[in-house]
């Protein structure tokens, strides 16, 4: 333990001024000290009464059993009274808290629906399932393999077509036309690239 050296230099003193052999200015200059410092005051007080029990004659008579018998009444003593336990809550904070945690609740559940509807799980459909019924107006397309992606889709736009399924095991398409135009399967067909245009309704 590191002491100040102020404090350090007071520990130093203290025998010497218990024992009445310190010269007065370090007696004078310790108790200035005593009177700042609690922890070189505690010191000395546990050195006074050191020096105490060191200078209590030899032959005194102790009772060893004056220890046992105050040990005795001790544990004869009746328990301490427990401290009562703190007041719960008030009711009202307890039910306001189940309010609050139930209005949460139910706002995340309207929030959970409305982006569940809004969001809706797009439709899928595995190998094994029907095929879904044909969407009217629809158009069956195979589109030449050599056709390039840029080409498919420069043509997707230029006759406002939106693609709904395939490609299936030969490699149709099923489009829509948005606009609903009626001459959409003769521009197909004109188109470069196509190798097969047909009505959907024909060939379920």
């Amino acid at each position: 333990m590191t002491l100040p050296n102020r404090c350090a230099r007071a520990w130093e003193a203290m025998p010497w001024v218990l024992q009445g052999t310190a010269t007065p200015q370090d007696n004078e200059w310790l108790t200035q000290h005593l009177a700042q410092c609690e922890a070189c005051r505690t010191e000395f007080e546990q050195q006074s009464r050191l020096r105490l029990a060191l200078s209590l004659p030899a032959d005194v008579g102790l009772d060893p059993n004056a220890g046992l018998d105050r040990l005795m009444a001790r544990l004869d003593e009746p328990e301490p009274v427990e401290a009562p336990q703190p007041a719960r809550a008030s009711p009202w904070l307890s039910r306001a808290l189940a309010v609050a945690v139930l209005v949460q609740a139910i706002g995340i559940g309207i929030l959970g629906a409305r982006l569940w509807s809004e969001n809706p799980a797009p439709a899928y459909r595995t190998l094994s399932q029907e095929a879904a019924p044909a969407v009217r107006g629809a158009i069956h397309v195979v589109p030449d393999a050599t056709m390039k992606l840029a080409d498919w889709n420069a043509l997707l736009r230029r006759l406002d077509l939106q693609v709904v399924d395939g490609p299936n095991d030969v490699g149709a398409y099923t489009l829509v036309a948005r606009s609903g135009a009626q001459d959409t399967l003769e521009h197909l067909r004109a188109a470069q690239g196509i190798r097969l245009a047909e009505p959907a309704e024909d060939h379920p």
